[in-house]
Parts: structure tokens; sequence; C-alpha cells
């Protein structure tokens, strides 16, 4: 009879050990619902031994590349190499067949001015991999999984391709000082003006606030990302709305950020300015007070001649030649270029354009 209750208790044990594991594996699922799309346990969060924690002055700017992106990514370093005072720190994410052509270039230039570089390839830690990289422009969903990839990094700031600074990059990456506890990504808002916004017209899906917010310039903490589990999230989303999202990865940034809005933090329009900000009326009251901080040239609207004051402002940092002289090379150049456009919409309020640009070009070479 002993021996019959021990073995009863073992079973009850072992019962009990199996329904413990059964239920911390379906926790771990993810639950999508009209009302509750994700719902994540967080008991497990994981920490990493962080190896870019150096000092304040570190500045880290991650970029992915494909196609025929080189020459454009290469004009976004260095529109960042030229006005930094920081320790600029440059990731590349790409191609095989474009690693080496990046790694010749940033070595020359490394050889001018003085920042890091690291080029490395694509990986997505998921199934499916084809059909992630083809999702919206070549590559670009690769950022939704750079907490995974950047395991040891702990903070970017993430820019799409097409964009230039117009200030230092340790400008924008300041605002990591400004997020509270529980934000993880600083992002601006897609549009200013509700009668020409695009998600409250036409999105099928859910989005930030009242306009949705543009992810091409995108400050991340990846140390938060990870422990929020964000990739995570990113799989069941983009199952659950597939065929609704237009936009690829910022659709479903927008929809994460939807359901979790006190994990994102909201800067200025001048900090991602494009030209939806311009091509009507000038709808970026900061940039008009405080000038363009980081041209956003959306829609291949460096490359085209719809607006030209992008095309302009392209063009004049894609000539410029690192080790040359920045105000007599690029900014007079660039304000010649500029009065060119000056009977466009966007171009009739060019100073903004050059506000930041007059602080730390000219007043430096001309003290």
């Amino acid at each position: 009879m002993k021996f019959f209750s021990i073995k009863r208790v073992s079973i009850v044990v072992a019962l009990l050990i199996i329904f413990y594991s059964f239920y911390r594996l379906t926790s771990q699922n993810i639950l999508i619902t009209e009302n509750n799309p994700i719902t994540i346990n967080n008991e497990e969060k994981y920490t990493l031994q962080l190896t870019n924690r150096t000092n304040k002055n570190d500045v880290y700017v991650a970029v992915v590349s494909c196609g025929d992106r080189l020459r454009e990514t290469l004009t976004m370093i260095k529109s960042a190499i030229v006005l930094t005072k920081a320790n600029l720190n440059i990731i590349i994410v790409t191609e095989n067949d474009l690693i080496q052509s990046f790694n010749e270039k940033l070595m020359e230039w490394a050889g001018i001015i003085k920042f890091s570089f690291q080029v490395i390839p694509l990986t997505y830690p998921t199934d499916n991999a084809d059909e992630w990289q083809k999702l919206f422009k070549p590559c670009a969903s690769q950022r939704l999984f750079l907490p995974s990839v950047l395991k040891d990094v702990d903070s970017i700031l993430y820019v799409d391709t097409d964009v230039l600074f117009l200030t230092p990059v340790e400008d924008v990456w300041s605002y990591f000082t400004s997020m509270n506890s529980s934000q993880m990504a600083a992002l601006a808002p897609e549009h200013e003006d509700p009668n020409v916004g695009w998600y409250n017209r036409f999105a099928k899906h859910p989005y930030y606030g009242k306009l949705g917010v543009n992810s091409g310039v995108m400050l991340m903490n990846l140390t938060k990302m990870r422990d929020f589990l964000w990739v995570e999230y990113v799989v069941p989303i983009y199952k659950r709305y597939k065929l609704k999202i237009t936009w690829g990865d910022q659709d479903i940034i927008n929809i994460i950020f939807h359901y979790h809005p006190d994990k994102l933090y909201i800067y200025s329009c001048r900090y991602n300015y494009r030209p939806d900000h311009c091509m009507y009326m000038s709808v970026c009251k900061d940039a008009e007070k405080e000038g363009v901080a980081v041209l956003h040239g959306s829609r291949g609207f460096f490359h085209s001649g719809k607006q030209p004051v992008f095309q302009s402002i392209y063009r004049a940092f894609e000539e410029f030649q690192l080790g040359d002289d920045a105000y007599n090379s690029f900014y007079l150049p660039l304000e010649t270029y500029l009065e060119l456009t000056m009977e466009t919409n966007c171009g009739h309020i060019k100073d903004i354009y050059l506000k930041n640009l007059k602080k730390y070009i000219v007043t430096k070479d001309n003290r």
C-alpha cells in the first residue's frame, strides 16, 4: 500500500511537470485577434553583455543597402562624416555582391577622416528569407531584425539610404536622453496635415496615432527592443496583415506601435524632412524655425526633377570630395544650386536647408 501511494504521487508529480511545461510553451505563443493582436510572455527577459558601451561621444549609424543603392548609401554616409564631431561608427548591412565595394570606399575615406565602420551580410533569422528580402524595397525589411542581427550593439540611429544629414548626427542621437524608461524607439510623424495624410485616408491596418509615423530616420534602443522581444512580434504581425500592408516594414512598425504607443518617442518633422512637407505648402513649422536637420528624399526625389531642391542638395553632397574645403567645395556650390530652385514650392524656402549648415560649415571654415 505504501509503495502504491508513492507510485501514485510520482505519477501526479510527473503530470504536473508535463502540464507546467506545456503551459510555458503555449504562453510563449503569440495570440492574434482584432482587439489584442499581440501578447507575449515577457517573464524570461534576457540580458546581454554589450561590447559597444564605451563613452557618451560614440554614435552608431546603421543602414541597409541592396540593389542599386550603393552610391546613394555612400552619399548618405559622406553627409554624416562631414559634419560630425562624435566618434562615428557606421554599420552597413548589405548583400554579398556589394560588401567589397563598400569596404574599399570606406577604407579610402577612413584614411582622410577618422571614423569606424563595419560591413556585414544580410541575415534573416527566420524562415522565408527570400520573401522578407522582397518586402517593399529590396532588403529594407532587414531593419526589422536588427535587434537580433546586431546582438552586441546597444543602440543605433537607423536611416534609409535616401537620407542626408544637414546637421551633425549627434543632434539626432541626443534624443536618446529624452526618451523615458519605457520608450525604445523614436520616429517622426508620417504627415503634419490630415488632409493629405496617407494612413488616415487609405490604411487598412492599424497604425500609430492619428497620422502614422515614417520609419526613414529611426532611433532604436536595441537592448530595450530585445527585452521587448521585438522580433517575436514582427513575424506574426506580417502573417496577420501581409495582404493589407503597402509600405512594407514601415507598416509593420506602425502596427506594433499602434498597440504599444508608450514604447515610442515622437520627434519633430525636421528630423525626417520629406517632399510632402513642402511640395504643396510648407507644413513643417519646426523646420521653418530651426532649419531642416535630416533630409529624406523618399520616393526617388533625390534623382528626379519633381522637386529640384532635393536633387540639388543630393548633387552637392555627391560631388563633394572628402578632404576638400567644405565651405568652398560644398557650401558655396550648394547655395548656387538652391538659387536656381527658388521658383518651386520647396525652393522658395531655401534658407531652411542652409540654416544648420551655416553653423557647422561656414562658421567652422571661416573663423
